[in-house]
């Protein structure tokens, strides 16, 4: 049962951006806004059945922590409109475990001897080799250009500051929750008001969208169970999976075309990425 609970956050972070993908008409400010509600409402069901308790600093904070998440989401949303989902997933999940591995190292000094940066460097070589196989391309026009690498890089920042901020206060990961699902929420509203796209309110593909919202939503709820039934670390390991159903879902689900090598260099890839994570 525990390992099953452990899945749960793979199969959800997994399947959301194929929720996404598979939505006509859907674009990112349509996918974020969907996505913001549904989590919303995850977030509100969860508070009913399971009430914790939270000052006014910790859910502020927290509330801004999801908002930080939405500039991460936004860019990969985007990203996966460029450049496909089975590109963006993997060199987005890459991303987010150099970032947070360093953050991890050198503000929180998790990192305490010789061993553990031997081994950690040795996770951050796997991880960007990996990213590096799953952008293979022969066909010029669908390799990854600077722009779509600088747009995940820091759209990234985002994402790392909502997966450091646990670290950074003393507080119930559960009594996090409907704060940060608040500030996805308002990070989705003020995404559509800064780029001047509110009318996707009123568009069909921003509704459908809050199934990908509830799949995020259940997945990140389902993690802090793991986590506490089977530990942070495996937790996380399986949580990392989840690379593995987006990329596979977006080839073979989405349809994403892929030459026989850049197949292999997929799978290679992505076997390296969750290697690295898992030695972490």
């Amino acid at each position: 049962m525990n390992i099953l609970i452990a899945l749960i956050p793979a199969l959800g972070w997994g399947i959301f951006p194929l929720i996404a993908g598979k939505i006509k008409n859907g674009q990112p400010a349509n996918e974020l806004m969907g996505l913001g509600t549904g989590a919303l409402i995850v977030g509100i069901i969860t508070a009913i059945i399971h009430p914790t308790n939270s000052n006014l600093t910790i859910f502020s904070l927290s509330l801004i922590s999801g908002i930080f998440w939405t500039i991460g989401q936004s860019g990969q949303f985007i990203s996966m409109r460029n450049i496909g989902i089975s590109k963006t997933m993997p060199l987005s999940t890459g991303l987010q475990l150099i970032g947070n591995t360093l953050i991890g190292a050198i503000i929180f000094g998790e990192w305490t001897s010789g061993s553990q940066y031997l081994i950690g460097t040795l996770a951050l070589v796997l991880i960007i080799i990996g990213v590096s196989l799953t952008a293979l391309s022969k066909d010029k026009s669908a390799k990854l250009k600077i722009r779509d690498i600088i747009l995940l890089l820091f759209t990234s920042v985002g994402y790392w500051i909502y997966s450091s901020f646990p670290k950074a206060i003393t507080a119930d990961t559960e009594t996090l929750f409907l704060p940060q699902m608040i500030g996805i929420f308002i990070g989705s509203i003020i995404f559509l008001l800064v780029s001047h796209q509110t009318k996707v309110l009123k568009e069909k593909a921003t509704w459908l969208n809050i199934f990908s919202g509830f799949s995020f939503g259940i997945a990140a709820f389902a993690y802090i169970f793991s986590a506490q039934l089977n530990g942070v670390i495996t937790a996380f390991i399986y949580s990392q999976l989840c690379v593995i159903i987006s990329t596979l879902g977006g080839i073979f689900f989405i349809g994403e075309n892929k030459t026989k090598l850049e197949l292999v260099a997929t799978f290679v890839g992505l076997i390296l990425i969750i290697i690295g994570a898992a030695i972490q």
